[in-house]
């Protein structure tokens, strides 16, 4: 097996920005509170543990008052019961990770987030033992955009989930998802991780009523032996706590402002989101939409719902429920509403968080610090050992194909494919035409550009004709290379992005989770490629 490293900034699946924040640039700094090291950490406890004290009692007591809610038919692990009542105390602070409510988990990246939130407060126990460390796994409830989580990938297979869908995911019915299994199950096989998988599925998705409670049992059994705490903040007692943030957002626009600013100042890079004029929508069982503001009214986007000011203020003190943050203000209802020192999440999810750094200085929350998870690459001992024969390192790998090939063609063949040395003698032999013409008139000096071009393209012509010529000379072997990367890059993308963990359940069952987690360091900014057994 190849023993090269790959970097995030180094393996082309991270945007500019990211790189730049992994490199720490200078003129990124304004754009997040404390890079995450351990020794960054006790800074970032400090600040947090100032600024939660207003009111934080009240808002822990609420937090696990909440939490027991939601755990009470659960069967809950002693780590996890621990955990929650540890949130009770000044001392303790959270680490978390969001994720939408993906059918059956989704993409593979749905065990590394968690991971990576669980082994941080770990490190950071070790580190700050007079302190606790909870691990909260954040339910994206509040979204409606069932299109991108009602299916996963099994084997280059996608399952998909069909029936209509408008109001918040966590609230929908879970109906229809035995049909689901059934055919989900018949593919997957009857061996002893299969008929587990089928269990698991069939004891979230068909044994609870909505979406959220499905995800939850679903975390729960995958995790909360290690202590993983599960929160859905779609809930009146934690909006409450909001209720101020919202009524700034209503009637002063603070983070279409503050954002605008620094999307500004960053416009050099990709945006990754653009703010509203108001970022909340409206929410009921089957309804989310946008909360817009003409002439004086507050209107319920596509709907004939509206307030006055007086009337939205009213409904926002008796029912806070009724107010979703859009992706926007969601950073900060989780930051009012935990004592949260670090968010981990992928490369666009901390894109978007490094746009809000001014809007939550504007109102006086504790920015957190910001991660990105670990981002794996699983192997077998059967692709490892064709990687070797292949003669290919993890570099070739996480290339392009089209340049892989390229690259593979080049090193394949007897002689060199480019054509650079009869380039560099046309440009020489050019150089002085161009010099002869320069002391005649222009129509000669044109005619001798024209054909310093023409020679060229010709050179470019015949360089692309031998190279495909001698791809067709190392077609086999071309071939196994290609066909090994695609194993390993399903659709030419991250393995993470792609597969479901079952399809790896299936093979190493309960052994999975375990060795990721004893493999996966949180503050390493390198893939991590590791073989299953």
């Amino acid at each position: 097996m190849p023993t090269d490293c790959i970097s995030y900034q180094t393996s082309g699946y991270f945007s500019k920005l990211i790189q730049d924040y992994l490199n720490q640039k200078p003129e990124l700094k304004t754009l997040y509170n404390h890079f995450p090291t351990l020794e960054n950490f006790k800074k970032q406890i400090e600040e947090k543990k100032e600024n939660f004290n207003d009111n934080g009692n009240d808002k822990r007591q609420t937090l696990v008052s909440v939490l027991k809610k939601q755990y009470a038919e659960l069967n809950v692990s002693k780590e996890t019961l621990s955990h929650i009542e540890l949130l009770n105390n000044s001392n303790t602070f959270t680490v978390t990770t969001g994720h939408q409510l993906n059918l059956f988990s989704g993409p593979l990246y749905f065990l590394y987030k968690i991971i990576s939130t669980i082994n941080l407060t770990k490190e950071l126990k070790a580190e700050y033992p007079e302190y606790d460390f909870v691990p909260i796994y954040w339910m994206a409830t509040e979204d409606h955009d069932f299109e991108e989580i009602n299916y996963f990938s099994f084997k280059g297979k996608k399952f998909h989930w069909n029936r209509e869908s408008t109001g918040p995911v966590g609230r929908l019915s879970t109906e229809g998802l035995k049909d689901f299994l059934e055919i989900y199950g018949q593919e997957i096989g009857s061996s002893t991780n299969a008929n587990a998988i089928k269990k698991l599925f069939e004891d979230s998705y068909i044994k609870h009523d909505n979406l959220a409670d499905a995800t939850r049992y679903l975390a729960n059994e995958l995790f909360g032996a290690s202590g993983l705490v599960i929160l859905d903040a779609d809930h009146q007692d934690l909006k409450r706590s909001f209720i101020p943030y919202v009524k700034e957002e209503l009637l002063q626009q603070t983070s279409f402002k503050a954002v605008s600013e620094t999307i500004e100042k960053i416009k050099d890079y990709t945006i990754q989101v653009n703010p509203r004029e108001i970022n909340l929508f409206y929410i009921e069982d089957n309804l989310r939409e946008r909360i817009i503001f003409e002439n004086g009214i507050y209107k319920v986007n596509h709907t004939k719902i509206e307030f006055t000011e007086a009337e939205i203020l009213a409904l926002l003190e008796s029912n806070p429920e009724k107010f979703s943050p859009n992706v926007i203000m969601r950073p900060l209802y989780q930051e009012v509403i935990l004592p949260n020192l670090c968010y981990i999440g992928g490369g666009g999810e901390i894109a978007y968080w490094l746009e809000l750094k001014s809007f939550f200085d504007t109102v006086k929350v504790t920015f957190p610090a910001l991660l990105i998870r670990n981002s794996v690459l699983l192997t077998t001992e059967k692709q490892n050992a064709k990687i070797d024969k292949l003669n290919l390192n993890w570099s070739d790998l996480f290339s392009k194909q089209s340049i892989l090939v390229n690259q593979i063609t080049q090193k394949l063949s007897d002689f060199p494919i480019d054509f650079k040395e009869q380039k560099d003698t046309l440009r020489k032999q050019f150089e002085v035409l161009l010099e002869l013409a320069n002391h005649t008139d222009k129509s000669f000096l044109g005619a001798v550009k024209a054909q310093e071009a023409k020679q060229t393209k010709g050179l470019e012509n015949l360089e692309k004709r031998l190279l495909i010529a001698q791809k067709r000379k190392f077609h086999d072997e071309l071939q196994r290379i290609i066909d090994l990367q695609n194993e390993l890059f399903p659709n030419q993308s991250l393995q993470e992005r792609q597969a479901n963990f079952s399809e790896f359940y299936l093979e190493n069952g309960d052994r999975l989770i375990p060795l990721l987690m004893n493999q996966l360091n949180p503050l390493e900014h390198n893939f991590n490629i590791i073989t299953l057994y």
